[in-house]
């Protein structure tokens, strides 16, 4: 299995997974088909869940996105939860500070998943 990495662009994040079980994605996602741009990321987390690394760091750092990001992260997030207890599974949710939407977001996420999140606070 390969490691996967998608450059960021204006409207897009950056992605990187990589088989030792660290999972990142950094930026602004405003895609046009969010559906259509997460799709490598959600192969790959199917892919990786067959054989997922001991402990898994999931690190989410948007500056900004919208409802149709909002719905499939939710979705990829979901599929990570589910890998325990095979893996440790372990949220990173980053936001600048004083942005109480991303925050808010993310705890909702969380609760949503019914699991913990880390909540960083990025001056």
């Amino acid at each position: 299995m390969e490691d996967l990495y998608i450059e960021a662009t204006k409207k897009t994040p950056e992605i990187r997974a990589s088989r030792k079980g660290n999972i990142h994605i950094l930026g602004r996602s405003i895609p046009e088909d969010p559906m259509k741009f997460y799709e490598p990321l959600s192969r790959w987390l199917t892919e990786y869940s067959k054989n997922p690394a001991p402990e898994t760091e999931v690190c989410v750092q948007l500056e900004y996105f919208n409802s149709g990001t909002s719905k499939i992260l939710l979705t990829l997030l979901r599929q990570l939860v589910e890998l325990k207890p095979r893996s440790d599974v372990r949220i990173k949710w980053c936001y600048e500070s004083g942005d109480d939407d991303i925050y808010e977001r993310g705890d909702y996420f969380a609760s949503l998943l019914e699991t913990d999140f880390e909540f960083i606070e990025i001056t």
